[in-house]
C-alpha cells in the first residue's frame, strides 16, 4: 500500500449514504428549461452545453469566472513513447473515492488514492458541486474514472500497461493555483511508480 502521508489523514467507514452511487434507468437527460436536442438535433445528453443554452446571469457568472482564471506558462513540449509501451495512469477532478476514505470538503485541495482493480460497490463521490447531473455517472462511473476502458485498452495492446494507482481531486476549485503542492506531490508519485502517461479527466 501507499504510504501514508500521500493519503489524506483519517478515515471515515461510516461514510453518509448521500455518497453512494444510485442506479437509475438510462434516459434521456436535460437541463431544466432547455431543449431536449442540441442544434444538430442530437439529444442534449451526447452534446457540449453551451453559455448560449443557460440563463443570461449564470452565462455571464461562468465567463467572469473563466477570464479571471490564472494563465499559466507551457512548460517545455517532450515526445513521449509510443502509448503501447507506456504505463497510464488516470487523474480526474470526480471527487470519487474508497468509502472508507474521509468526503472531500468545501475548498478542499488535497487528493485521494483509487488502486487498480477496485471494486465499484467500494467507490463513492462526495463532490460538494451541484452544478453538474449525476445521473450519466450513476449509469456508468467509467465517464469520470474510465477504469474498466483503461483496463480494455492494455488487454487490446493499445497501451503498455496500467498503472497500480490512480488519484482524484475535487474540482470545480476557484483558485486552482492552490493545487500547486499536492499536485507536485502527485506527478512525483506518478514518477516513482514509472508512468509515463496520465489520462486527466477534469469533471
Amino acid at each position: 500500500t501507499k504510504p501514508t502521508d500521500v493519503h489524506s489523514p483519517g478515515t471515515n467507514s461510516a461514510a453518509p449514504d448521500r455518497y453512494s452511487w444510485c442506479q437509475i434507468p438510462r434516459r434521456t437527460r436535460s437541463v431544466r428549461g432547455v431543449s431536449d436536442t442540441g442544434g444538430d438535433g442530437r439529444p442534449k445528453s451526447d452534446t457540449m452545453v453551451r453559455l448560449s443554452d443557460l440563463h443570461e446571469s449564470e452565462a455571464e457568472h461562468l465567463r467572469a469566472r473563466a477570464e479571471a482564471m490564472p494563465r499559466f506558462e507551457c512548460e517545455q513540449w517532450i515526445t513521449p513513447k509510443p502509448l503501447s509501451d507506456s504505463t497510464v495512469a488516470i487523474v480526474s477532478t470526480c471527487g470519487m473515492h474508497r468509502r472508507d476514505d474521509p468526503p472531500f470538503t468545501p475548498g478542499a485541495v488535497d487528493y485521494r488514492l483509487v488502486p487498480r482493480g477496485v471494486d465499484w460497490g467500494d467507490i463513492v463521490m462526495s463532490h460538494i458541486s451541484a452544478n453538474f447531473d449525476r445521473s450519466g455517472l450513476a449509469d456508468d462511473p467509467n465517464v469520470a474514472m474510465p477504469l474498466d476502458r483503461l483496463e480494455e485498452l492494455a488487454d487490446a495492446g493499445e497501451i503498455g500497461g496500467v498503472s497500480q494507482w490512480h488519484y482524484t481531486f475535487m474540482g470545480a476549485h476557484p483558485a486552482p493555483q492552490m493545487f500547486e503542492q499536492s499536485g507536485t506531490e502527485v506527478g512525483r508519485l506518478l514518477a516513482d511508480d514509472g508512468v509515463d502517461v496520465a489520462l486527466l479527466v477534469p469533471i
